[in-house]
């Protein structure tokens, strides 16, 4: 058996798991590791106030803790390292483990070890969420056992006891998961790139070694293996040839014998000589037209593992919007508010504003600095937003001279989420839209993108609460 279908031996194994976080990753990895009978420590940089619910949630467990502080006789002594995707790849501390004897894994190279089924796996800068669950929704038309885990605050390993080798299985992973699984020569058996924009260059150290990482979603892929590609966006198109599964394009029609489609106003399906009409556009229940190379990609991976076009209809027909991604959060006073807390890159947020191009927009924006150059993105800010309202963060400084400079009406740095929702209350208009799409990370004033997102829904919560006092009195 090849190394990637062959889990571990933990038993009485010494484990360190590098990076507890605040998410379900690193807890899911810690409980796992525990119950394969492994002997874990638990290392991070910051201190047990600062991961609370984490370490509460450890309290029944027989783990132990080294918080605030990583220390070199625990890296020298592990025999294994599972390191969580923020932790770079290249961190001296794991070097330092590496040179002691120890292996270094990640949560999802664990889990591409023990699944017992297929895996498609999604990647992009833009779209992976939604394109994972669009394509688990249509496998749960056709298997409603399917697993959506991934690089999506839910921990893969805590979902194997329910997959049997029948299962289907979609995991959305990133480019930092991804360097794991190709330290270890692992790619699914079916992958998906959705798209590929600037990103994530305060950690890499060109647009190059990044298109590179993302690449390895199917370097290791065999000739039996599928990769599901956007032809449509050169970046990611480029990739296609990384290893040697067989390569299943999407995107608008360009008349191949095999692939997903937009033929004028229908999604289409062609495999095998046939072609099978899945949805119009105008019955995607998503708002936004990047939403049809999502649904594509999707109708491509699920209809490879197995599901037909009536379950791809199916699923794609009831698919409801996901967390964090223009998410209607409420209306108030007549402006809607929208919560779209996941778009860090400039790209997501050029989608949302062209969500809403036909209505006036207050942006909530800014944040942490991703060393990507965000004065193209301030051109067409001010091209399209009413007001721009900004958060405080290391990108902040220089993102609020490229926008007075594009000629936009900015606001800020606000310190709080409640301080800048309430200024952009104050500038919309009814009939307006309040879209949170940063186009920056989170990290600074929150934990993390969900945490801004669900910082933004509670203050409009208390927006909508106040407006009804009012109203009241």
């Amino acid at each position: 058996m090849s190394e990637r279908s062959t889990p571990l031996d933990l038993r009485g194994k010494r484990v360190l798991v590098m990076g507890l976080g605040t998410r379900s990753g690193g807890l899911g990895v810690t409980r796992w590791l525990v119950a394969q009978g492994a002997e874990v420590t638990v290392t991070d940089l910051r201190p047990a106030d600062a991961l609370r619910p984490s370490v509460d949630a450890l309290a029944d467990l027989p783990v132990r803790l080294v918080l605030g502080e990583h220390r070199r006789e625990d890296f020298e002594q592990a025999e294994i390292v599972v390191r969580n995707p923020a932790v770079p790849v290249d961190s001296p501390w794991l070097a330092l483990a590496r040179a002691a004897g120890a292996r270094v894994e990640m949560e999802m190279s664990l889990f591409f070890r023990a699944c017992p089924a297929p895996i498609i796996g999604v990647t992009g800068t833009k779209g992976k969420t939604t394109t994972a669950t669009l394509c688990a929704e249509i496998l749960k038309s056709w298997r409603p056992d399917t697993v959506l885990a991934g690089n999506l605050g839910r921990s893969a390993l805590e979902t194997l006891p329910a997959i049997t080798p029948e299962t289907p299985v979609v995991l959305e992973l990133s480019s930092w998961q991804l360097e794991g699984l190709a330290e270890h020569a692992m790619s699914p058996h079916i992958a998906v790139l959705t798209m590929i924009s600037e990103d994530h260059l305060d950690r890499y150290p060109s647009m190059e070694a990044y298109i590179e990482a993302k690449c390895h979603i199917a370097r290791f892929q065999a000739p039996v293996d599928w990769f599901v590609v956007n032809q449509e966006e050169p970046r990611a198109w480029s990739c296609r040839r990384a290893g040697a599964g067989t390569v299943v394009p999407f995107g608008p029609d360009t008349g191949d014998s095999t692939g997903a489609f937009l033929v004028n106003d229908r999604l289409v399906w062609r495999f095998a000589g046939k072609e099978h009409e899945i949805c119009r556009r105008d019955e995607l229940p998503l708002p936004g037209d990047h939403v049809v190379p999502n649904a594509l990609a999707a109708i491509a991976a699920a209809c490879l593992r197995g599901a037909g076009p009536e379950h791809a209809r199916e699923g794609l027909l009831r698919a409801q919007p996901v967390p964090h991604r223009l998410e209607h959060v409420a209306t108030v006073s007549g402006v809607d508010f929208v919560n779209d807390s996941a778009a860090t890159a400039p790209a997501a947020v050029l989608a949302a504003l062209a969500t809403y191009r036909q209505r006036p927009v207050v942006l909530i924006a800014g944040g942490a600095d991703k060393g990507v150059d965000l004065r193209p993105l301030a051109q067409e800010i001010a091209a399209q937003a009413r007001a721009v309202v900004l958060l405080a963060g290391t990108a902040t400084p220089a993102f609020h001279d490229a926008l007075r400079a594009a000629g936009a009406g900015v606001y800020g740095p606000c310190g709080s989420m409640d301080e800048a929702v309430e200024i952009a209350a104050r500038l919309a208009r009814a009939g307006d839209v309040v879209l949170l799409s940063p186009g920056c990370a989170s990290f600074g004033l929150f934990r993390d993108e969900f945490h801004r997102g669900e910082s933004f829904r509670e203050a409009v919560r208390r927006l909508a609460m106040a407006a009804t006092a009012g109203k009241e009195t």
